[in-house]
């Protein structure tokens, strides 16, 4: 798994009839401190993430394995929608400020 944003949409009106009803998101690699890199990667989104978003995307035979990919040509796919990170020098995420996280990520 890896640690990205959903930083853009893509749409493709002629596609394998494998794509169809798949929503494809431009999936940029995040740091450990949230920075972007200079890499991305088009998914396909299993979990009905949104721009903007931080998300963990599977990629190569991994983003054939949830129940909206399986049998699908794709190689990246959008699993989980982060809510919060924790590191040892504390809270780095929190997707909803409104809600406190705990110290131990529960």
């Amino acid at each position: 798994m890896k640690l990205g944003r959903v930083v853009g949409t893509l749409v493709a009106t002629q596609k394998d009839p494998k794509l169809e009803g798949l929503r494809l998101y431009l999936v940029q690699d995040l740091s450990l401190s949230l920075e972007g890199k200079d890499a991305f990667v088009v998914a396909a989104d299993a979990m009905g993430a949104g721009v903007g978003e931080v998300v963990l995307y599977a990629s190569g035979s991994s983003a054939r394995q949830t129940a909206q990919t399986e049998g699908r040509p794709v190689d990246a796919v959008i699993m989980a929608i982060v809510d919060t990170i924790h590191r040892p020098e504390g809270l780095v995420y929190n997707k909803n400020p409104a809600f406190p996280a705990s110290e131990d990520g529960v």
